[in-house]
């Protein structure tokens, strides 16, 4: 059975583990990410003077790109559920100047920020991960003014991004976990064609919008990308959290083993394509 409470504490711990990394691989990851980051600062509509609210915010790459954007007169509330990622989004934004930026240790879907205070709402590659995201679609429409914009990205379909899918089966079978059950957190909860646009206006937003992101990992081999994953992604941390380390080190060896299909003589390309899903509040 799954077990929403304690599937938090677990992906907390493992953020709180990971955030170092995490913090380590900003800058390759806001390169992997940009087109998309950006896209989704145009579907929330920020702005020069934008007050923005930045749900599951991590080390806080794209709460900065929105700091930028909305200028010395706006402001972003980076919020994550782990303390420790966001220590180093206040640690960048300080060494970037930029003073628009807080932080606030917050549960995505327990959003205790005062209502109609936000005229954008940002996630990126957070929403997926949550147990109810009706509940944190909820806290996030109630943080907007009325005809503020909400903007997510999310993962589109497994066999879209092959980068981060092969590794997840590699594990879950290794791991000897079942596929998720439909209305279960993961980085592909949202990917079927419709389930994030329902999502959206289920929750009471309208003029719902996706655009489609090619986003392709580059780096040098498939032995650096099993190292990125292996050392920052904390969902493939929880699913070999029942293995014992030599298991998890043959887990990852044949992770790495399998990811050398996308070698190419340009390096490694991994396939990935996110969706970037905005609404009106």
């Amino acid at each position: 059975m799954f077990d929403a409470r304690q599937y938090k504490a677990t992906t907390r711990a493992q953020w709180e583990e990971a955030a170092e990394a995490w913090h380590r691989w900003g800058p390759f990851i806001e390169a992997w990410l940009g087109r998309a980051t950006e896209v989704m600062l145009d579907g929330a509509g920020v702005t020069a003077g934008s007050r923005v609210l930045d749900v599951a915010a991590g080390t806080g790459g794209q709460s900065l790109a929105a700091a930028r954007r909305a200028g010395p007169s706006g402001h972003v509330l980076a919020t994550d559920i782990s303390p420790a990622v966001l220590h180093h989004a206040a640690s960048e934004a300080a060494a970037a100047g930029l003073t628009t930026v807080d932080t606030r240790e917050l549960d995505g879907e327990g959003l205790a920020v005062p209502a109609g205070e936000f005229d954008a709402v940002i996630s990126r590659v957070g929403l997926i991960y949550f147990p109810d995201q009706p509940a944190a679609m909820a806290g996030m429409r109630a943080a907007l003014r009325p005809g503020g914009r909400l903007s997510a990205v999310v993962y589109s379909t497994a066999d879209r991004n092959d980068f981060f899918a092969v590794p997840v089966g590699i594990i879950r079978r290794r791991a000897q976990l079942p596929p998720p059950a439909p209305g279960q957190p993961g980085p592909f909860s949202l990917g079927a064609p419709g389930a994030a646009e329902r999502l959206f206006t289920e929750a009471g937003f309208h003029d719902v919008r996706v655009e489609t992101v090619p986003s392709p990992v580059r780096l040098t081999n498939a032995a650096e990308c099993a190292r990125f994953e292996q050392e920052s992604f904390g969902a493939l941390h929880q699913m070999l959290s029942g293995l014992s380390k030599e298991e998890r080190g043959a887990a990852w060896t044949e992770v790495e083993d399998a990811l050398r299909r996308f070698e190419t003589a340009d390096g490694f390309i991994g396939p990935c394509e996110m969706l970037v899903v905005s609404g009106v509040s």
